[in-house]
């Protein structure tokens, strides 16, 4: 079986979908459905047109999926002129779904995968952004994932630490206001800090609290983006603030430190600087360098670069930043502002430029765009 047939074909039988008519979540999740079953037939009975086969296959898995909501449209009809039910315990098994869907058989990274695709609503883009991979990449481990549990019987939670994994990443999707998210996250997040003592579920919940806190200063009036430095601090939720570093700190003093904890101690000096001149590079930094021990993460490097241009001065900073890939989601957004810190309005102008075409949102690309045009602007006084 040539995986990597069925990944270059996926996009374009996708395509042929939409084209027919078929939303794209809908012809997404019929594509996947389709690509299960080559990996089922195909060893055995393999096409002669691979991509003729999928289109069809797909095709049938969407009008299937069509006639199925229509029923289930029809019936829901049925059961809303029927006399409206007695009382019920009002019961929430959201978070029981998260670790259902965390399956002891599947890895870590499919089990967050196939959970945030199943139950936390994002797209199939959204998760592999997520995971700095190919839209194709993630539809197939998606799909991988799909099938080891297709036949498994529910009956075994996941582990505590992909169930924080996936409530993380919900949250920052619904954070970076693509789509509102993480209200609902840090609400399932604080009922399983409810239920179970793990200095790491504290921490991820202080991290959330600390983060959604400075939410309202993120955007001006106009809807445009606000950098950390310049946020009206007047602004930031002080309640959430101070609730966050206090459930911080007691998951600290349980020296049992993990990277959400470590994470949380980052937000919290940068919630707790009354002005952004009084932030405290110096002791980020050093949280920084805890939280790449304990999980290497390239966007951790590249947050830290930034930190040591502050803590060290901008060149201290463009030198860590030349030590990692250039490819890294705002790279070039962090080597325009360094650029510009030391003095090099020039080059800062056309990193500005060349980030905001890389921009992954409209405002992103705005806020950069508008950078790049006030360097020019004041080369050209």
């Amino acid at each position: 079986m040539d995986e990597a047939l069925l990944r270059s074909l996926t996009p374009s039988v996708l395509t042929v979908l939409v084209r027919r008519g078929a939303d794209f979540a809908a012809a997404e999740d019929a594509v996947q459905d389709a690509l299960i079953e080559a990996l089922r037939v195909w060893p055995d009975d393999p096409p002669r047109d691979a991509k003729g086969w999928l289109v069809t296959a797909a095709w049938r898995k969407f009008l299937d999926q069509t006639r199925a909501d229509s029923a289930r449209r029809r019936r829901e009809d049925l059961v809303d002129e029927e006399p409206a039910p007695g009382p019920a315990p009002d019961v929430d098994d959201t978070l029981q779904l998260y670790f259902l869907c965390a399956h002891p058989s599947l890895t870590p990274s499919s089990a967050v995968a196939l959970t945030l695709r199943a139950v936390g609503g994002l797209t199939t883009r959204q998760i592999a952004e997520a995971y700095l991979v190919p839209e194709a990449t993630m539809a197939q481990r998606i799909s991988r994932a799909k099938r080891t549990v297709s036949g498994v019987r529910f009956d075994q939670p996941g582990d505590v630490a992909t169930v924080l994994r996936v409530l993380y990443l919900v949250f920052n999707e619904g954070y970076s206001g693509d789509v509102d998210l993480s209200a609902e996250a840090i609400r399932l997040t604080r009922q399983l800090a409810g239920t179970i003592d793990h200095p790491e579920v504290a921490g991820l919940l202080a991290l959330m609290l600390l983060h959604h806190a400075r939410r309202a200063g993120r955007t001006a009036p106009d809807g445009s983006l606000v950098p950390l430095a310049e946020q009206d601090r007047g602004r930031w939720d002080t309640a959430s603030i101070a609730e966050g570093i206090g459930i911080l700190q007691a998951a600290l003093a349980r020296d049992r430190l993990g990277e959400f904890q470590a994470q949380a101690a980052i937000a919290a000096l940068h919630a707790d600087a009354f002005t952004a001149e009084e932030t405290d590079w110096v002791q980020i930094v050093e949280w920084y360098d805890e939280l790449l021990r304990l999980t290497d993460n390239p966007v951790v490097r590249l947050n830290r670069a930034v930190a040591v241009g502050e803590a060290d001065g901008p060149r201290a900073g463009l030198a860590e930043l030349a030590a990692l890939d250039d490819s890294l989601p705002r790279h070039t957004a962090v080597a325009a502002y360094l650029h510009e810190r030391d003095g090099d309005p020039e080059t800062a102008a056309r990193l500005y430029a060349e980030a905001a075409r890389r921009a992954p949102n409209l405002a992103e690309r705005d806020y950069l765009t508008r950078q790049a045009a006030r360097l020019n602007a004041d080369r050209r006084r």
